[in-house]
């Protein structure tokens, strides 16, 4: 099978139940971010302390099951997608707390860079918050999965933790941010 087929070439793209949308269309700019935010959390995977590796790679497969719903559109034709559920929600709120449980309370806001595992992390948040609103500009035009809008949102929760877990599991220490003093 040929990697290109030259179907796009025109600004165009296929869904996966058929038809044909722009590749500016709303629908495309939120799987296209997932899978953007996929790719660095292929980076931040390979950064992070082998016992996180397997959450991670379930938080990898949920975003692509999250993709192949949105890839689906309003089809015409069945398409067999892979179920979500709202335990996928759930687990990522049991580990927070986990993680939230073993690091200190934050007292100022954090800049990213402690470490490398940490400013991936942060970088991924911020991937994972931008895939979050696009996926709204998509719900904004129609109907969507709700659980989809609240498994993006626990996610940067999550990942923000992570961060902040990473920092100290590494022995690393935060940067706080220190705003300019302002003179009048």
């Amino acid at each position: 099978m040929r990697i290109y087929t030259r179907t796009g070439d025109r600004g165009e793209t296929g869904l996966l139940g058929g038809g044909r949308v722009s590749k500016a269309d709303p629908r495309i700019e939120a799987y296209g971010t997932l899978d953007e935010l996929n790719a660095v959390l292929g980076l931040l995977v390979q950064e992070v302390p082998e016992e996180d590796k397997p959450f991670l790679r379930r938080i990898q497969s949920q975003l692509f099951t999250i993709g192949s719903h949105l890839a689906a559109g309003k089809s015409t034709k069945p398409v067999p997608l892979p179920p979500f559920s709202a335990e996928e929600i759930t687990a990522l709120e049991v580990d927070i707390d986990r993680r939230q449980a073993m690091i200190p309370p934050m007292r100022a806001f954090i800049l990213p860079g402690s470490s490398r595992p940490e400013a991936l992390a942060h970088l991924a948040r911020t991937v994972c918050r931008r895939a979050e609103r696009r996926l709204v500009q998509l719900y904004q035009q129609e109907e969507g999965n709700p659980l989809f809008l609240q498994y993006l949102n626990r996610l940067s929760d999550w990942l923000f933790i992570l961060a902040r877990y990473l920092t100290y599991h590494l022995g690393a220490v935060e940067i706080p941010w220190q705003p300019e003093k302002s003179t009048p």
